[in-house]
């Protein structure tokens, strides 16, 4: 199914560049609109540009939703194509059936064209011409049966520290600027009148918020920001809404922790994703369940937690430490182990990976 050109806006490529990749993501490169659950807002401008720094022309794939939904114009810095232009790999952030949304006919009420375009570019460029291509399942949604898995031109990569056999691990990237202005001095010195946020959506989190946040939300000020459609369990949560995507930090800036809610798919592989950088780069203290495998790679062991008991015993720690260097060396603490995902870093995995593949893709400036 090829997305009309009316939807989709275009920009002629340099005849100069040769080394073309292809981008499929339905999302933004900006903040965005209100209603909608994209996370990799968080970091997929940043990729964007850093795969573009590196040499290579970035065409995207997707229709240009800034454009269309948030009337913000990137023409001068980003191509778009509808249709299927000559590319020397491919990138999937990875689609899944969404009922309702992404399976119904063209032109139907609620229908978006992510998985038929999607499903365009894989018989096109993956299956039908064997382009090198990455797929980047950042949600665990392509099954660990999928055909694509085996093709030699394919290469999985999942945040999982514990990836699907075969995949590999292109984890949650961090953009540096954040980690390089990040000061766990000044972090520590903020005022964070709320104990306790979660900023994020319900999807499939519910177990852990049952098991960790709620019991702690009955004894202090806390804050939930996100789409929660199923809260009747928790009557005593302060669920205040989706947020605007740039207003995340400051929520995160205002608190003293927050705890790291996973669905059970991520939780047992190791899977984080961007609330975790979003929040310690704020300052903004990660509780972490003590079951979430390789916890000791995303925290220091000083802030996991067993039960929403500990999360009240850790609340209570934080806020007798607060502004003292014992809070700075947590900040830092935190701060150097998102290191190893820094954004630089993931995208060299990337073009790696690309360039194993056949890819005639530059690495470097």
């Amino acid at each position: 199914m090829t997305i009309s050109s009316s939807t989709i806006h275009r920009r002629t490529a340099s005849p100069s560049v040769r080394r073309q990749i292809g981008y499929s993501a339905w999302g933004f490169l900006t903040a965005g609109v209100l209603d909608t659950p994209d996370g990799a807002r968080a970091y997929r401008r940043a990729v964007i540009d850093a795969l573009q720094d590196a040499g290579n022309e970035i065409v995207l794939l997707q229709a240009d939703r800034d454009r269309w939904e948030a009337d913000v114009d990137l023409d001068d810095r980003y191509r778009f194509a509808a249709g299927l232009p000559e590319l020397d790999a491919v990138v999937f952030e990875w689609r899944w059936p969404l009922p309702g949304r992404n399976t119904i006919d063209c032109g139907t009420p609620g229908h978006t064209c992510d998985l038929h375009r999607q499903q365009e570019l894989i018989e096109h460029y993956t299956t039908g011409l064997a382009t090198p291509t990455v797929i980047w399942d950042m949600d665990r949604r392509l099954p660990a049966d999928d055909p694509l898995r085996a093709r030699a031109n394919v290469r999985v990569g999942e945040y999982a520290l514990r990836p699907t056999p075969g995949a590999i691990t292109l984890a949650c990237p961090v953009p540096d600027t954040l980690l390089d202005h990040a000061d766990p001095y000044r972090l520590a010195a903020a005022q964070r009148p709320i104990p306790l946020v979660y900023v994020g959506n319900q999807y499939g989190r519910d177990d852990a918020f049952d098991r960790f946040f709620a019991p702690a939300a009955a004894q202090v000020t806390h804050r939930v920001a996100g789409k929660w459609t199923d809260t009747g369990p928790w009557p005593h949560v302060n669920f205040t809404g989706r947020c605007r995507f740039n207003e995340v930090a400051d929520i995160h800036r205002g608190a003293l922790a927050t705890v790291l809610l996973l669905p059970e798919r991520y939780r047992t592989v190791g899977h984080q994703t961007s609330r975790l950088f979003e929040a310690v780069t704020q300052g903004c203290l990660p509780l972490t369940p003590a079951d979430t495998v390789a916890a000791d790679r995303f925290t220091p062991p000083e802030l996991h937690v067993r039960d929403g008991g500990e999360v009240v015993e850790k609340l209570h720690w934080l806020q007798s430490i607060a502004g003292t260097p014992a809070h700075q060396d947590l900040i830092r603490a935190c701060l150097r182990l998102l290191e190893p995902y820094r954004l630089s870093t993931q995208i060299a995995v990337l073009l790696d990976t690309l360039h194993a593949l056949g890819a005639p893709v530059r690495r470097s400036r």
